[in-house]
Parts: structure tokens; sequence; C-alpha cells
């Protein structure tokens, strides 16, 4: 993590940005030595979708389960 004075950043603002996406790095600026801000990368969101690709339809879920084994049905 980089830790960079906020006269720093206000001079190279859009390359300080540029280089948090490209190298996915943190940021902190600072003000008289003290942290006021933390700029990151934003994360990838399509990646974090639980259980995506994980289910497996084989046949039509709204068909009787064990449809022969009912009695009511013969």
């Amino acid at each position: 993590m980089e830790i960079l004075p906020i006269s720093k950043f206000k001079s190279n603002c859009l390359s300080v940005l540029e280089d948090v996406k490209r190298q996915k790095k943190k940021i902190i600026i600072t003000k008289r030595g003290e942290p006021i801000a933390e700029i990151r990368p934003i994360e990838d969101k399509s990646e974090e979708i639980p259980l995506k690709e994980t289910v497996l339809f084989l046949n039509d879920i709204y068909a009787a389960v064990a449809e022969n084994d009912w009695k009511v049905l013969k």
C-alpha cells in the first residue's frame, strides 16, 4: 500500500487513479501526515455470484416426482 501526500495527489490525480486501476493497488492519501482517504480499485462483482452455474436441470422441474408410483394415477 502506497502513502501519498494530498499535494502530490492533487498534482497527479489522473495518473494516480490510472495506476490504481492498472496495478490494482491501494493508496492512502494523507494531509499533514494524517490519513484522510483510501483509494482502491473496484472489485469485479461478477466473480462473487454464489452458486452461479452450479445448478443442473435434468428433466422438467414441474413434472411429478415418481409419477408411476402414485396409485391415484393408475
